[in-house]
């Protein structure tokens, strides 16, 4: 699945570099093809297992993966269809981590409002920097 995912990322590339809007049919077709053929194959390889008395749950991490990976292949491919989505998701996570760092190094915001106006200044500073 990674290297589907990364060579679906380097034609995405390509097609932005020589300005086109979207990626040509053949490699539309060929990606959703393979995205399929990658998780029935997973399928086969992690059936569900046999429920255990007394135990919650009716699939592993790894089954549950999988069938996140089908039910969201559209939010997962829509970097190919939709340009303007970014391939992962890097810059949400630096948005979020100064807030992270505040915490751990003050050890918590004293109030509600100083969090909000903390979020506030570093929301403009993060746009004004993009």
């Amino acid at each position: 699945m990674i290297e589907l995912l990364l060579d679906m990322k380097k034609q995405r590339d390509k097609a932005v570099f020589m300005s086109k809007e979207e990626l040509n049919y053949y490699y539309t077709h060929k990606f959703y093809k393979e995205y399929q053929s990658i998780i029935e194959g997973a399928r086969k390889l992690n059936p569900i297992p046999e429920k255990v008395p007394g135990k919650r749950g009716r699939q592993g991490k790894i089954r549950a993966l999988i069938e996140r990976l089908f039910d969201n292949e559209g939010s997962i491919c829509l970097f190919t269809k939709n340009f303007n989505v970014p391939f992962d998701n890097n810059q949400a996570e630096r948005d979020v981590r100064m807030v992270k760092v505040k915490t751990k190094v003050a050890g918590c915001f004293r109030t509600l409002d100083g969090a909000k106006n903390f979020m506030t200044i570093m929301s403009y500073l993060g746009a004004a920097k993009k």
